[in-house]
């Protein structure tokens, strides 16, 4: 297979493109090149997607194309150059209108399309959208394509920083020893999933191998918050002690919710955020979506973690964790 990636040097895209070269086909990754170096047995085309697509790429024919866009002028572009390629698009589920419903692909309301090219800086809002309008733009333009809409995506090289957060912490809590106190929000029934980037990039490249057709979330089995957060400790044998805290004592101790400074990761606020982590991952198991055990996944991102300084890891810090607890009531 001669397979296009549109990105390629950072997380998800350089995943999809390493794996792909791992399987002997011939990749081509086009991207500015300033997030890094793409995977060995990859060949690097520069490409500024502002710019009109290059004749000369589009003439080198390729059987599928994995795009990860969020922009439709880009979008648009690249697949009006590349009709007859089956398509694999990474939308979001970003593009669902409502928070707190679980419903996917058919069911769930989708956001208004956006068409024009929003700067995400000045209206965050506006990501989910353009990525409506993205979908559509390759279900419109290419001969065949699948959409696939991811939640969280974890594991070694996030540059979000969200889930590293845990593994992160719990690595300090094996250091220091059993028994220690680790803050964890909500309810520990709570529902979440998340997807290894690894698992994700396999399954993206069988999607264009197979020329399978469809939209599907891209999502991991949902399972309680307190089992996920046990089998990262698990992951990284860590033994702590946990210390729940409900939605109104979080907010109270200015702790906020998901990611960015003050931040406890995985935590979502109940009921307006409910659906966000509880997808159906039922058909993307169905279409072969292999996802690893959580514990794999921490084991391996704080290993990458601990390889790589200036990671980014977002959420609170030692010390702001250390007060918070403070103020928690530990039975």
């Amino acid at each position: 297979m001669r397979l296009l990636v549109l990105g390629g040097s950072a997380f998800l895209s350089r995943a999809v493109a390493a794996d792909a070269a791992t399987r002997g086909h011939e990749v081509v990754a086009a991207n500015r090149g300033r997030s890094g170096p793409v995977p060995d047995g990859v060949r690097h085309v520069r490409l500024d997607r502002a710019d009109p697509f290059p004749e000369a790429l589009a003439a080198e024919g390729f059987d599928a194309v994995v795009d990860v866009s969020r922009t439709p002028s880009h979008v648009r572009r690249a697949v009006s150059a590349l009709p007859d390629a089956h398509w694999v698009f990474v939308s979001t589920i970003n593009v669902y209108a409502d928070d707190a419903d679980p419903g996917g692909p058919g069911v769930g309301r989708l956001r208004a399309p956006q068409a024009d090219d929003v700067d995400g800086a000045e209206d965050p809002e506006a990501y989910g959208a353009m990525k409506v309008a993205c979908e559509e733009l390759v279900r419109a333009g290419a001969v065949t394509s699948a959409v696939v809409r991811p939640g969280l995506i974890v594991g070694p090289g996030d540059p979000s920083g969200r889930f590293t957060y845990w593994p992160a912490r719990l690595g300090r809590a094996r250091d220091t020893g059993a028994g220690t106190d680790v803050l964890a929000p909500g309810d520990p029934a709570d529902p979440m999933q998340v997807i290894d980037v690894r698992d994700l990039a396999t399954w993206l490249v069988d999607l264009a191998e197979r020329r399978t057709e469809g939209t599907f979330d891209g999502v991991g089995p949902v399972a309680p918050i307190g089992e996920h957060l046990a089998a990262a400790a698990r992951g990284v044998g860590a033994e702590p002690r946990w210390v729940w805290a409900d939605d109104d004592a979080l907010a109270a101790a200015d702790v906020r919710p998901w990611s960015g400074e003050r931040s406890l990761p995985l935590w979502l606020p109940r009921p307006e955020y409910s659906g966000m982590p509880a997808h159906d991952a039922g058909p993307a198991l169905a279409a072969g979506l292999a996802p690893r055990p959580v514990e794999d996944t921490a084991r391996d991102t704080l290993a990458w973690l601990r390889a790589t300084p200036d990671a980014e890891v977002t959420g609170l810090t030692a010390a702001e964790e250390a007060t918070v607890l403070t103020h928690i009531a530990v039975p």
